[in-house]
């Protein structure tokens, strides 16, 4: 027998983020740790992180909630919050900025683009 849609295997808690996240499984993992010549993940983070700086109990994290179930706390943290005006960039609208800046400023490739002028991308325009 296949299994179809609607096999509760594939669907429950499918809105949780750690049932969706395809990582790893337990043979992986030991294939991973045996090429690094170690036997298992609590002597890999022995090794690599310092006991200086390590946590010797569990975090208190709980346990994790479904998108919907987020989108609702988040909807009811949020009610009562008024929207109010922005006063960013207030004083700064009738600015006049000399065009010399403005050109240097909007055509600075910095801005748009994280490639070096030496790029062809870039620099065939400007050579």
């Amino acid at each position: 027998m296949t299994a179809g849609i609607s096999d509760n295997r594939l669907t429950a808690n499918a809105d949780h983020f750690e049932n969706r996240h395809i990582g790893p499984n337990a043979g992986e993992t030991r294939e991973m740790l045996a090429a690094i010549g170690v036997p298992s993940m609590e002597t890999l983070i022995s090794k690599t992180v310092p006991a200086s700086i390590r946590l010797d109990r569990p975090l208190a994290i709980p346990d994790g909630i479904g998108e919907q179930a987020a989108l609702s706390e988040l909807r009811s943290r949020l009610y009562g919050v008024t929207r109010t005006r922005a006063l960013i960039g207030q004083g700064y609208h009738g600015t006049l900025v000399p065009p010399v800046i403005l050109r240097n400023l909007l055509e600075n490739p910095g801005w748009y683009t994280s490639y070096t002028p030496y790029q062809p991308e870039i620099s065939q325009g400007r050579l």
